[in-house]
């Protein structure tokens, strides 16, 4: 049987209470979360470009039929994570809303 230490769920700036210029690390920390989702949201627009490029490629004659296959099932996949996670983030809200306090 293996016992594992309970870690707290906890800010990374908690710890360390200033970060680089002086600023307190939760305050840098709320900024980049903040941030994060609108790169993630990036990331799956660039995958998206990528998967439309090779598909006119391939219509112009200038790709081939492979690169064009492999492109569009990253961004189905890239899609099928994001849709889990989205549904995950939501089962989770759900139940914490459910919550009785």
């Amino acid at each position: 049987m293996r016992v594992d230490a309970l870690v707290p769920d906890a800010p990374a700036g908690v710890f360390a209470p200033h970060g680089p210029r002086g600023i307190a690390r939760d305050e840098a920390a709320g900024s980049h979360a903040g941030d994060a989702f609108g790169r993630l949201v990036d990331a799956a627009g660039a995958v998206f470009g990528r998967a439309e490029r090779a598909e006119a490629a391939f219509v112009a004659h200038r790709g081939g039929l492979q690169e064009m296959v492999v492109e569009r099932a990253r961004a189905d996949v890239a899609l099928q994570i994001a849709a889990a996670a989205a549904q995950r983030t939501t089962q989770a809200l759900s139940t914490l809303l459910g919550m009785q306090l």
